[in-house]
């Protein structure tokens, strides 16, 4: 299956949006778990899930850009 450059900025940004959501629940949930230990994991969950999005951004950004250079042969 091929996708097209446009479609992977679409698919990019749905993929991102989803990612920053979990990661921002996990941020905002972090105030109710006093354990130590479960805290530091939640909170490596949550930035996994932020670095996915980030991730997603940049791949989103690079397509992007291949879009908007694309030279029509």
């Amino acid at each position: 299956m091929k996708l097209s450059a446009l479609m992977t900025v679409v698919v990019a940004a749905v993929f991102a949006a989803v990612c920053f959501g979990v990661a921002i629940t996990g941020f905002t949930s972090l105030g109710d778990i006093s354990d130590p230990v479960v805290l530091s994991d939640a909170k490596g969950f949550a930035w996994f899930w932020a670095f996915l999005g980030s991730v997603a951004v940049v791949m989103g950004a690079v397509s992007w850009w291949l879009v908007r250079t694309q030279k029509d042969v």
